[in-house]
């Protein structure tokens, strides 16, 4: 009898295709997330967490001395971003930082395209040795660099030198504040004019070399290439280069802050430097009110950036 009912008992049914499929990309789903999970606690840890405090510090009248009474902190709402906005430094600040992208984001653009133009056209036996030499700036220890210039733009440094010898009197670069900006933004434009030209000479070297032989057939010369097939095909490099920099100029700190200090008169402090003055004062509200602004800027001038370039490619 009971042979009888394991023989005749009925096979267990194999799993459906569709349950099959939902397994399957369950187990990817799981192993994708047991891969992002470093990187997504580290981002929780020292990104999502931190923001949402400094928010909340900024609705606040935090201060250096409070934090040995951290229940003694009121909750102010926006007062913090009113009085930014009524502080004539910040106003100031915020005029220097747009400067700083108005001038150094076309100039190292500029500088980056024309370098990688060239080595891609022209140079290429040493493609890897001028790609090497003019990307050192961008891992140059910053330090060591403002010390140089801060030498070279002196009043008895090597640019005043240079001028001398032909002639002209050096101004003192670095204390006369309608050419401390100057100073500052071409350091900046040295500084990352190298990562341009890598980005700009990735986006050429990717361009096929029938389109331009094709176009030179058809009797196109270099200009009207470079003008109807590369600046359009480079259009989604260019966006990202432009963001990129832009982002960059607009959380300037390094150069003001190491060559002139962000001075004279204030001529040369920037946003970020800005902040970083009212947290060393112990104004932790009005530091991480000065920061969200700045996230705020960052953000929307990378959405016009996205806006205008993208509705072109």
């Amino acid at each position: 009898m009971t042979a009888t009912l394991v023989r005749g008992a009925p096979e267990a049914a194999a799993p459906a295709p569709a349950t099959r499929h939902r397994v399957r990309r369950g187990r990817r789903t799981a192993v994708a997330w047991l891969f992002l999970a470093p990187f997504a606690l580290l981002f929780l840890l020292y990104t999502a967490v931190p923001t949402v405090a400094a928010l909340g510090f900024s609705l606040t009248d935090l201060r250096g001395a409070d934090l040995r009474t951290p229940f003694a902190v009121n909750f102010t709402g926006l007062d913090n971003y009113v009085r930014l906005f009524e502080d004539d430094s910040f106003r100031r600040d915020l005029l220097n930082t747009g400067v700083f992208v108005a001038v150094g984001v076309p100039l190292t653009m500029g500088a980056g395209f024309a370098l990688a133009l060239a080595l891609n056209s022209g140079i290429r036996r040493l493609r890897g040795v001028f790609r090497m030499v003019f990307f050192a700036p961008v891992v140059t220890n910053v330090v060591a660099v403002a010390l140089i210039w801060q030498y070279a733009f002196n009043t008895d440094g090597t640019v005043n030198k240079v001028l001398g010898a032909v002639g002209l009197a050096g101004p003192n670069w670095l204390d006369d504040p309608n050419l401390a900006m100057p100073v500052v933004i071409l350091l900046g434009v040295w500084r990352n004019f190298g990562t341009a030209m890598v980005l700009f000479l990735a986006g050429l070297q990717a361009v096929p070399r029938d389109v331009y032989e094709a176009a030179a057939l058809d009797g196109a010369g270099r200009r009207r290439q470079l003008r109807y097939i590369t600046l359009p095909l480079l259009l989604p490099t260019t966006l990202m280069v432009s963001v990129l920099l832009t982002v960059f100029y607009l959380q300037v700190f390094d150069e003001p802050y190491l060559l002139t200090g962000g001075g004279p008169l204030g001529s040369t402090e920037s946003v970020a430097l800005y902040t970083y003055r009212q947290f060393g004062a112990g104004e932790f509200g009005m530091s991480s009110a000065a920061s969200f602004v700045m996230l705020v800027l960052v953000a929307v001038v990378s959405l016009v950036q996205f806006r205008l370039l993208r509705s072109r490619t």
